[in-house]
């Protein structure tokens, strides 16, 4: 079950994509929310995420596009918190980026990756994890560790009319992201798009030529089923 759990999670945007999102956002006021802090790419990533995706669409054009509910983007922290304590958890974050810096981090991109869902995969782009990451990603757990719910349910996530359920291993995984998720366990990347196994696998055969790149912001979003980042809940702030 923990491998599934993993598996469903680490989708990052998500087979819901693969549905088409049309509906439009249901008012939720669930007292917990499922929150995804993340680290926003810069112009490079960016052009190396979508480049990618429209390469992955034109081998199945099935798949997702990168667009304002799909944003590419870095998880650094998946958790549930108590919604009344939202802006303080916004607060915390933006101290501890305001600490940090991390628009002066250089960040590696060196190869692909995909997860195995057959007879298709989702793939990303595998990002280096330095000491600036895990640490950041520490300070996060301790910041929001006062504002934590230790469990959630389906409504503690983003949903829509026409997409209004939440499958029980993205809403175990989200309980368990600390224990599972983070330090050695921490595997940063870039989702950006799904394909068939056959596809992805002589994708992942081609040399793969590394690049860096910057965090250009961050973002709170609210989760939604298979562990998407759907509704932004708030812009934060990061120094220069």
């Amino acid at each position: 079950m923990l491998r599934y759990i993993t598996v469903i999670a680490a989708l990052g945007m998500g087979l819901v994509s693969l549905l088409g999102y049309t509906g439009t956002t249901r008012a939720q006021q669930n007292p917990i929310t499922a929150i995804d802090i993340a680290l926003e790419p810069d112009a490079t990533m960016m052009q190396h995420a979508r480049a990618d995706n429209a390469r992955l669409l034109k081998a199945f054009p099935q798949g997702f596009a990168l667009d304002a509910t799909h944003h590419a983007h870095v998880t650094m922290l998946q958790q549930y918190v108590r919604t009344v304590d939202l802006d303080k958890v916004y607060a915390a974050v933006n101290q501890i980026l305001a600490s940090e810096k991390p628009t002066s981090w250089k960040l590696n991109a060196f190869k692909y990756y995909y997860i195995p869902l057959p007879p298709l995969g989702l793939a990303g782009i595998v990002v280096q994890p330095t000491d600036d990451l895990r640490r950041l990603q520490q300070k996060l757990v301790e910041a929001i560790g006062p504002f934590k719910a230790e469990t959630g349910t389906a409504a503690a996530f983003f949903t829509t009319a026409e997409e209004p359920d939440v499958n029980k291993p993205t809403i175990d995984y989200v309980a368990a992201f600390v224990q599972i998720a983070t330090g050695k366990n921490f595997n940063p990347h870039v989702t950006i798009g799904v394909a068939t196994e056959v596809y992805l696998k002589e994708m992942l055969a081609a040399p793969f030529e590394p690049f860096t790149f910057s965090p250009a912001g961050a973002s709170v979003y609210q989760l939604g089923d298979f562990g998407t980042a759907r509704k932004e809940l708030k812009a934060l702030e990061l120094m220069p």
